[in-house]
Parts: C-alpha cells; sequence; structure tokens
C-alpha cells in the first residue's frame, strides 16, 4: 500500500469512526479491542527497531566521539524548546482564564480517580531520574516500552561495537539485517493502521458523545489555541533558523502525525515517524538517539498541557496565583515533567501529582479526567512534530542533514500527489463518458 493511499485509508477511518461513535455509541465502545490490538502490534516492533537503528547509526559510522557532543546538544535544545512550551502554556492561561466560571458537574468516580493518581510516585529529584536512566535488564526495559533505557544501551553496546574492531563485524551485518527486517515489519504493521485508527476514535466518541464538547469548549479551545501557537511559533521558527522548509517537514510526517492525532499514543507514531526522518534526510544514528530521548525530555504538548492545567485547576477552586508562584510551580513541572515513567494518563499522573505539593484542590484534575483522550490526542501529536523537528535541528547543528535526501523526498511526494490527482481525473472522465 502506498503512503499516499494509506494517508487516505488513515483519514478515512477517522472520520467512519466519527460518525459511528456519534450515530451508534454502544456499539462504537465495543470497537475498542481494535484500537488495542493496534498499539500492540505497534509496541511489539518499537524496541527492537530502536535498537537495531541506534546501535548501527553509531556503530556503522565508527564516530563515537560524536554521540556526547550530540547527545549535549539534544538536551540544551530540549530544556530551551519545553521552557517556551511552559511559557506559552502560562501565557494562554491566564489570557484565556478557562477555569473561570466553569459549569460542568463532576463525576464522582472521576474525583477519587484524581485523588488515587495524586499519590502516584513520579521524579521529583535528579537522582531519582538519573537511577532511571539505565536499565538492570534490557529485556526489562524492552517489555516495558522504556525507551530512555533501551538507548542508554544501545549506546554501550554501540561503544563496545566500535572497540572490538572487526571481531564485531558480524554482529553488526546481523542488526543491519534487523534493522531493515523491523522497517519491512512497521510497513506491515502500518496496513493496521486504519482499523485501529477507526476503532480508537469510534470508542472514544461513543464513551464520551459529542455533547461533551459544548461543556468543556473553552478549555478544549486554549489547550488547541495554545499547541498551534506553539507549533506555528516556537516549532516554525526553530526550523527557520536552520533554513529547512517547515511546510515540507509537516508535509513529510503527515501520516506519523495523524497516527498520533487518532490513537493518542506515542509509540503508535514513532516507527513510521522514526523511517520518514531517515528519509527526509536525518542521519540514522541522529534519528536512533534524537526521537527516542525526547519521548522523555522533550514531550513539548504535555509540558504545555501540564502548564495550562495548572491554571485551569486553580482558577476553578478560586485561587489567584502571583506572578512569583507560577514561576516556581514552572520550575517544579520543569523536573516534574521529565523522564516519568511510561504508565497511561501519565500528564495527569504528574499534574495530580504537582498540585497536591502545592496543596491546591484536585477538583481541576477530576474535570480534567473527562475529556482526557480528546485533550491528550492534541498533546500527543505535538510531541510527536516537537521531536520530529528535533531531529532536524541536532542534524543541522551538527552539519549532518543531508538536503539531497529531502529534495528527493518532496520530489516524490509531489509527483504522488500529481499521480493521485491523474488518475482521479482519469476516473471523472470514464465516468462522464460511460453516461
Amino acid at each position: 500500500m502506498k503512503s499516499s493511499k494509506l494517508t487516505t485509508m488513515i483519514f478515512l477511518a477517522l472520520i467512519l469512526g466519527l460518525i459511528v461513535g456519534w450515530l451508534a455509541p454502544d456499539f462504537a465502545q465495543r470497537l475498542h479491542p481494535l484500537a488495542v490490538v493496534f498499539l500492540r502490534m505497534v509496541k511489539m516492533i518499537v524496541a527492537p527497531l530502536l535498537f537495531s537503528t541506534l546501535v548501527i547509526g553509531i556503530a556503522g559510522h565508527g564516530d563515537v566521539k560524536s554521540i556526547g557532543k550530540v547527545g549535549l546538544k539534544t538536551l540544551i535544545y530540549f530544556e530551551i524548546v519545553t521552557t517556551l512550551a511552559l511559557i506559552i502554556g502560562l501565557s494562554v492561561g491566564n489570557i484565556f482564564q478557562p477555569g473561570a466560571g466553569f459549569g460542568v458537574v463532576v463525576n464522582p468516580a472521576n474525583i477519587q480517580a484524581a485523588n488515587q493518581m495524586a499519590t502516584v510516585q513520579t521524579h521529583h529529584s535528579l537522582s531519582g531520574m538519573l537511577i532511571d536512566i539505565f536499565p538492570t535488564s534490557i529485556v526489562q526495559s524492552m517489555a516495558e516500552g522504556n525507551l530512555l533505557q533501551i538507548v542508554v544501551f544501545s549506546i554501550f553496546m554501540a561503544l563496545a561495537i566500535c572497540a572490538v574492531g572487526q571481531k564485531a563485524k558480524p554482529v553488526l551485518d546481523i542488526l543491519t539485517s534487523l534493522s531493515e527486517i523491523m522497517f519491512k515489519f512497521t510497513e506491515y504493521v502500518m496496513y493496521f493502521a486504519p482499523i485501529g485508527i477507526f476503532g480508537a476514535i469510534a470508542a472514544t466518541v461513543g464513551e464520551n458523545g459529542i455533547g461533551i464538547l459544548a461543556g468543556y469548549a473553552k478549555v478544549i479551545f486554549s489547550l488547541y489555541f495554545a499547541l498551534a501557537l506553539f507549533v506555528t511559533i516556537v516549532l516554525f521558527i526553530a526550523c527557520k533558523i536552520v533554513k529547512i522548509s517547515f511546510r515540507n517537514l509537516l508535509k513529510a510526517i503527515k501520516e506519523p502525525a495523524i497516527l498520533a492525532f487518532s490513537t493518542a499514543s506515542s509509540e503508535a507514531a514513532l516507527p513510521k515517524a522514526m523511517e520518514v526522518m531517515e528519509k527526509f534526510g536525518v542521519p540514522k544514528n541522529i534519528v536512533g538517539f534524537v526521537m527516542p530521548t525526547g519521548y522523555t525530555f522533550n514531550l513539548d504538548g504535555s509540558t504545555l498541557y501540564l502548564a495550562l492545567g495548572v491554571l485551569f485547576a486553580t482558577q476553578i477552586a478560586g485561587i489567584h496565583l502571583s506572578f512569583e508562584q507560577q514561576l516556581v510551580i514552572m520550575l517544579a513541572l520543569m523536573l516534574t515533567s521529565k523522564g516519568v515513567a511510561a504508565v497511561p494518563r501519565v500528564s495527569l499522573i504528574v499534574l495530580a501529582g504537582t498540585l497536591a505539593s502545592f496543596n491546591i484542590p484536585l477538583i481541576g484534575v477530576a474535570i480534567l479526567l473527562g475529556i482526557d483522550q480528546i485533550l491528550d490526542m492534541g498533546r500527543t501529536t505535538v510531541n510527536l512534530i516537537g521531536n520530529c523537528v528535533a531531529t532536524v535541528v541536532i542534524a543541522r547543528w551538527e552539519n549532518e542533514f543531508d538536503y539531497g535526501k529531502m529534495h528527493e523526498f518532496v520530489r516524490e511526494h509531489k509527483l504522488k500527489k500529481l499521480e493521485g490527482a491523474m488518475v482521479l481525473e482519469s476516473v471523472q472522465e470514464n465516468e462522464f463518458i460511460n453516461r
């Protein structure tokens, strides 16, 4: 299935899921297993794909000295961008006041769930975050989907292969073959994307209903406006600085972005995004290092959401935060939003824990829990776009971006679009003749 056809099928599945969820909510909720099966299929390819890609990306080039430099530049970029995300989130929250005059009745079960979330431990110290980076077992890390631990193991593996030299070549050849196999495996799994997306969207709309959008309109609009602001200002400027067309980049990652939005899962889009960014001109070793590391340290959409969520929660409770108090909370979020465990609703867990630590009522978390899936779709998509932009920025920073590959990728995309238009025109002409 060609990429353009798959994108069309995914988009149609998204629309069909909305319609089915709206017209047949009970039936739609029973379609949720379709989404779960697709997400499981994706998860089973992430670890071997990441491991093989990163090892051959570093060891295959033999330039082990560059990895430390790339790592430092990556973390500096992540810190700058996530700080800007926090600033935008706080600014939009202060301007739009999404929690002021909120009139939706809160489900008691959601209040109980919010209180439980506040007790879940996330990293509140640098030492805890540092310890969790290093795996005790790579098998366990792969089973749990801990991307950062897989990255650390892969780097050490690559360094060891480079040190051993020629004797390690058979292992490198095996990993090269594994990488090619996993990319082909990814292609097969993507065939099931429309089915999984149809089930995910239908179940979400069937469970929450279209009517929920009206009651939560202000907070939904505030978040999506802030996310759009971040993408069009921060990420656009980042691409402008490194002289890469942001428009072409968005076109390139259209398919993984739709996957991220419709499934609200970063893992669902990661394999395809890595494949696309490599074709777009980013070296394999930078893609393999920056993207999975970004899903721990560069969650732009989630970070922005946390800043907005704190203000929403305080406005609901009638608490006014001074500029100094907002600054303290922002500094706390800069730490707690990084290195968190890969658990469901992690953003809400971090939000609940942060509010509890500042003695702010958790009623806001209980309210957000009712529409978390809708909000998660937006923030997950921005997380993906942010990490794709990060790979381009770091590649340009290292003077390793392949403009030839990018131009070829853009040219192929235009040809596919032209071919599609010609096929459609031909079909319309035949229908006209037959009439």
